[in-house]
């Protein structure tokens, strides 16, 4: 047992929750942004502007989507260089198999499939790499082979099981909007202030249509809540930080007083079931939910239910844009989550349960 912990860790290889579930989901949603979710933003803008050559960039990169989400995880897990260049290949693949079910149909497991593929083919590369006086050929090898073959045997099954437990989400929140309104928006919320990603969790159930709309309720109440109640400690800086960055910067803050939660999972509580029962606000961008987890990070979730407004739209599936789609965007993602922060926020500040400086950022 000493032998392989010490094997273990000269190759550098943790098999603990905070690398697998924090640093290499974390990574996955980044690679995730950065091809799928940036490549649906430049094919919305070039198809509405009419400029063809900024839609065909935009459909390259969506194409990339599960390389680079392989390569973000090689790099979390701090890969040698062999090992995280071939992941290419092994994220391409997890991705194309994950995105179909086990009867053949289209499935929304990729990133799933991914994320679990790319790991074990990325610690496995690892443990070869080096070890052998041709390791040119003996790390990108067994990387590929391991990552490529267990794509072929498992990511169908997980596209699977994905595509299942998001139907299920979806089904339930149309069944009963108001309940899973509430759920989805502050489960989802949470996700996103927490040191994991939302984004990837959203994108591998493929949390779409209704479900979707309250997982962005959630982040924009987080995110622009957490903006709006710190509006006094740490002013401009912290509001375009927050309100535009990522609520995630609070977590240390979170450690020491829980409760400057409070407000914005409140707000997150109440905007979930006004969007999902109210405005009917769904989530149907092309995607395929990762921007349901990302809020007002880079207005990446208001885009994204543009985005689906227009794909909608062009279906036939919806016969317009309305100015009551326009209003509700506007109260679910901007106006409601800073006013019911805000309030919620003075509440506590009143009795005692926030003080001046506990939302300081560094």
């Amino acid at each position: 047992m000493n032998q392989v912990q010490t094997f273990l860790k000269r190759k550098n290889i943790e098999i603990s929750a905070k690398r697998y579930g924090i640093d290499a989901l974390g990574a996955m949603a980044q690679g995730l942004f950065c091809s799928l979710l940036i490549g649906t933003i430049l094919n919305t803008l070039g198809t509405q502007f009419g400029l063809e050559a900024l839609a065909t960039m935009g459909g390259y990169a969506s194409a990339m989507s599960g390389a680079a989400m392989a390569v973000a995880i090689g790099y979390a897990l701090q890969a040698p260089p062999l090992v995280l260049f071939s992941l290419v290949t092994v994220g391409y693949a997890a991705n194309a198999l994950g995105s179909t079910t086990l009867d053949g149909q289209k499935g929304a497991g990729g990133p799933l499939a991914v994320l679990f593929i790319a790991i074990i083919a990325a610690e496995l590369g690892k443990a070869v790499s080096k070890e052998t006086r041709v390791d040119i050929l003996v790390t990108p090898l067994v990387t590929i082979l391991a990552g490529v073959g267990l794509s072929a045997w498992l990511a169908p099954a997980l596209g699977t099981a994905a595509s299942s437990v998001g139907e299920i989400i979806k089904w339930a929140t149309i069944q009963q909007p108001f309940l899973m309104g509430i759920v989805v928006s502050v489960v989802v919320g949470v996700a996103l202030t927490l040191p994991i990603s939302s984004a990837a969790i959203c994108a591998a159930l493929a949390l779409t249509g209704l479900a979707g709309g309250a997982a962005v309720a959630g982040c924009c109440a987080q995110m622009v809540g957490f903006a709006v109640l710190s509006f006094r400690e740490n002013g401009w800086g912290g509001l375009v930080s927050q309100g535009l960055g990522t609520s995630m910067l609070q977590m240390g803050n979170i450690v020491k007083n829980p409760r400057i939660w409070i407000p914005a999972t409140l707000a997150s509580a109440i905007t979930g079931p006004i969007a999902t029962c109210i405005f009917h606000f769904e989530m149907n961008d092309p995607a395929s939910g990762v921007a349901s987890g990302m809020g007002t990070c880079g207005m990446v979730g208001p885009i994204g239910v543009y985005s689906g407004w227009v794909a909608d739209v062009a279906s036939g599936a919806k016969a317009a844009i309305t100015g009551v789609d326009w209003l509700g965007m506007i109260l679910i993602c901007f106006v409601l989550p800073a006013v019911l922060a805000w309030a919620f926020g003075l509440l506590l500040r009143r009795i005692g349960w926030i003080k001046d400086g506990d939302l300081l950022l560094d």
